[in-house]
């Protein structure tokens, strides 16, 4: 049997997985100088945020148990400051980022879960660390996404649902997952 512990890192790997992969679907779709679109003063490019995810990542993820997640070399108002990085280093920054935080998440154990940590010295239990980041990341995802939506308008390919096939796909998980459909009839052993 699983535990509740091993089936809630489970969880939250898998929902962090599907937000690191709509993000690279993002950046599929676009050109290097799309990186560095902001669409105003206020607001981020999408190598801003990668600077700040991958900051953040590193800073919370890197010896995660052990050390304040705001390391001292952190220069998080640095990762707010445009850099002429083309679209290869800003995949590398985004894959090292993300790598250090799953390879941290995949090394906890069940007994971890309730340990406390710090942030800017902060007591927090490791699942609310976990859950801050939860809503953290996927947060910038989203305006990495609604900026690539932006630069390709009528060219965006959609990353979930396309508008009008609500109907269809509902139709099709319904058939996927009624207890007479094929994926019940041989279940996985």
């Amino acid at each position: 049997m699983t535990s509740l512990g091993a089936t809630y890192l489970d969880s939250a790997i898998k929902r962090l997985l599907t937000y690191k992969s709509l993000g690279e679907k993002t950046f599929a779709q676009l050109e290097g100088q799309d990186f560095h679109f902001a669409p105003n003063g206020e607001s981020n490019s999408i190598a801003v945020i990668i600077h700040h995810l991958h900051g953040n990542m590193l800073s919370r993820w890197t010896n995660f148990l052990t050390e304040d997640g705001e390391k001292p070399y952190r220069d998080r108002d640095k990762e707010f400051t445009p850099a002429p990085l083309d679209k290869d280093a800003l995949i590398a920054l985004w894959e090292e980022g993300w790598n250090c935080l799953l390879f941290a998440l995949r090394a906890l154990r069940d007994e971890d879960l309730l340990k406390t940590i710090t942030i800017r010295h902060e007591p927090l239990i490791v699942i609310d660390a976990i859950n801050r980041q939860l809503a953290h990341y996927p947060h910038h995802v989203g305006q990495i996404v609604y900026i690539g939506k932006l630069l390709r308008n009528d060219k965006w390919q959609s990353l979930s649902i396309p508008k009008g096939a609500s109907q269809e796909v509902n139709r099709q998980m319904m058939e996927l997952y009624t207890p007479d459909a094929k994926l019940f009839s041989n279940p996985p052993v």
